[in-house]
């Protein structure tokens, strides 16, 4: 079983053709209403993997609280362990244009979680074979969960984003960590090449179109990206934590689970909507022989 302990988001999204300027008024193309939240978004793309995937987090008792629900229980999410807090539920406010996508999160019930809630979900973390964190969530929720994960012996995957909420605890008690560029330059500064060295297996920055890094001890691997048609780059990163925390809990080694997570981002943009583009493991495996 695979734990997400993360963000249940509803994404307000709107497309356009160009990013409007500051003060600028622009026309849209489209407007959708789609479930999101990095931590939801990457329970999807796990559970349409193949693997069992369990939700821990909160929804609001509003409209999106209850769609958000039954839209995880129809991707075969367990939902238990979901909390329904009074309020809004969090929202994601997404601009798409240029190949692109620009992002505004507002927490929500996400944000209304607390550390001594994480203390009565311990039986359900020990039961795991993996647990998978981000950080639209409270960082002492995520610091709480990490520190009950490491007593346990349960390994644990962080996904630095955003990094804003980032704390420099989080290096010592998270197996893997997942920055993409930008994150792992404000983590590590610019120079953030130099980290992975110090993370051997276990630090693999994602680098859009041009696939993720990483050491592995003795030698710096670049995964090369694979050609995409892109038309929603929402969810790619999701898509790639979903799918390395699947091969990693299945057994694979570090250096083809994030092959098989990159073949699975690859394929995530090339959908509409964060949670619709997340493709099946058939896709995923057609699409890795095209680095053969």
């Amino acid at each position: 079983m695979i734990t997400v302990v993360g963000s249940i988001n509803m994404d307000l999204v709107v497309q356009a053709k160009h990013f409007p300027k500051q003060g600028e008024t622009t026309i849209g193309e489209l407007f959708a209403t789609v479930p999101g939240g990095k931590g939801a978004n990457q329970a999807v793309a796990a559970a349409r993997l193949g693997s069992e995937v369990r939700m821990v987090g909160a929804v609001g008792t509003d409209a999106f609280g209850n769609q958000l629900l039954k839209g995880l229980e129809a991707e075969s999410v367990n939902v238990e362990a979901v909390l329904q807090k009074e309020g809004a539920s969090g929202v994601a406010n997404i601009l798409l244009s240029e190949g692109d996508n620009r992002i505004i999160v507002v927490p929500g019930a996400n944000f209304r979680m607390t550390p001594e809630e994480m203390n009565s979900f311990k039986l359900i973390l020990s039961t795991s074979r993996i647990v998978m964190m981000q950080l639209e969530m409270p960082a002492p929720v995520v610091q709480r969960t990490l520190e009950i994960c490491q007593a346990l012996g349960v390994p644990t995957i962080l996904n630095p984003a955003p990094s804003e909420g980032f704390r420099t605890e989080f290096l010592s008690l998270a197996d893997v960590m997942t920055p993409n560029e930008t994150e792992a330059e404000a983590l590590f500064g610019k120079e953030w090449e130099k980290a992975l060295v110090d993370y051997p297996n276990r630090l693999v920055v994602t680098l859009g179109k041009d696939g993720a890094r990483f050491y592995d001890g003795k030698n710096h691997i670049h995964v090369k990206g694979l050609p995409a048609k892109a038309v929603d780059t929402t969810g790619a990163g999701d898509a790639f934590n979903g799918a390395l925390c699947v091969a990693l809990s299945e057994g694979m080694l570090f250096e083809e689970a994030v092959y098989f997570a990159n073949a699975a981002a690859s394929l995530a943009v090339e959908k509409f909507g964060a949670q619709g583009g997340m493709p099946d493991r058939k896709k995923v495996l057609e699409r890795l022989k095209e680095y053969s």
